[in-house]
């Protein structure tokens, strides 16, 4: 009973805040120089209300906390000369394991890099930026068809010393075939260093074809809430030294009964941390999600499954499945919106009990 009044409250404070939204911006506020210069100012923020139970208890940690608070700053300052600075102060609020609360994260430098266009088939970057290894990896935070990143694509980000799924390097990438149906991204990156920084550096390539429409840009939608029909494959790799990932990814969204949307994704990562990178076990890990928007109801029904699988003896206990399913409800688009998500967590360890969550989220953005 206590936490159905608290997932009341919780439910009664996002209806007020949708009675005080402000109505959404016509158009881009953008500081011009000159026709070569001008900058552009942003802000996302994504405050969840999450009820995570304990497999030892059977209780429930309960948080009120920002997942997200970002300040985006982007704009041009040459002829084909683009930058994009992002900072982020992530999970501000959220009591640790320890009991011990976030009340100060600290702005850290999310993404920061300079893109040089050559051409259409040729931009060369340099900074700090995403890991071109998976389609859910470049996903946009934004427009997930779900609550969130899936932990599957996120198994790399502490041994690799990654901050935030990025790292620093250089990146070149491009369209090509058809009006840039084929997109790749290829960047060489910090990665782990040893003591006298001598091994060799971090590698990255990721490929996406489009069958219909294209996709260009940093990030890629998740839903386009009919918007756009975009079908696509994509593969990607990461390696350094003999730590190896590889992922396979099949995305769709496709407009149907005049605004809906269909929308989907299926993801493979194959993991192997080799000697290098010990403490990432060779696993098979799975990602399928599925949605449907309703334009008229401007609300998206949506379901996930993820599966970490192990190959190596030792490691079968640690095999995991996930179950999820919630609603988006896009308020005004992306710019503001209310999730909820419930999820069930698995072990196939008899000795490790499952697991719920509940989770509402927030969302306001604007850039």
């Amino acid at each position: 009973m206590k936490l159905v009044l608290t997932l009341a409250r919780a439910a009664a404070a996002a209806a007020l805040a949708v009675a005080f939204l402000p109505s959404p911006a016509a158009a881009q506020a953008v500081i011009k120089v000159n026709d070569n210069v001008n900058f552009k100012l942003g802000f996302q923020f994504q405050g969840w209300a999450d009820w995570t139970q304990s497999a030892a208890t059977g209780g429930y940690a309960q948080n009120l906390f920002a997942r997200r608070a970002r300040l985006l700053v982007g704009g041009q300052v040459a002829k084909d000369v683009t930058f994009f600075f992002q900072t982020d102060s992530g999970n501000l609020g959220k009591v640790n394991p320890a009991g011990a609360k976030q009340t100060n994260t600290g702005f850290v430098i999310q993404d920061a890099f300079v893109s040089w266009k050559l051409n259409d088939a040729l931009t060369l970057e340099a900074g700090h930026f995403l890991v071109p290894l998976s389609r859910n990896i470049l996903q946009s935070t934004l427009s997930f068809f779900t609550l969130d990143i899936s932990p599957a694509s996120t198994v790399m980000a502490g041994p690799t010393q990654t901050n935030g799924l990025r790292d620093n390097g250089f990146q070149a990438k491009g369209y090509l075939v058809d009006g840039g149906r084929l997109e790749y991204r290829a960047a060489v990156m910090q990665g782990v260093r040893d003591s006298a920084s001598r091994n060799s550096f971090r590698t990255a390539g990721y490929l996406q074809y489009n069958f219909f429409e294209t996709e260009r840009g940093y990030v890629f939608a998740g839903t386009n809430l009919g918007k756009k029909k975009v079908v696509n494959v994509s593969a990607g790799a990461d390696l350094q030294k003999d730590y190896r990932a590889f992922s396979g990814d099949v995305f769709a969204t496709i407009p149907v009964a005049k605004g809906d949307e269909v929308g989907g994704q299926v993801q493979w990562i194959r993991y192997d941390g080799g000697d290098f990178l010990a403490s990432i076990p060779k696993q098979d890990d799975l990602l399928v999600e599925a949605a449907y928007y309703l334009s008229s109801a401007k609300v998206q029904p949506f379901l996930k499954y993820e599966s970490q699988s192990f190959a190596n003896a030792a490691d079968e206990g640690k095999d995991i499945e996930r179950f999820g399913g919630g609603l988006n409800w896009y308020v005004s688009g992306q710019n503001f919106k209310l999730t909820a998500q419930v999820l069930r967590v698995e072990p196939k360890s008899s000795a490790v009990k499952p697991t719920n969550q509940f989770t509402v989220q927030l969302q306001a953005f604007y850039f």
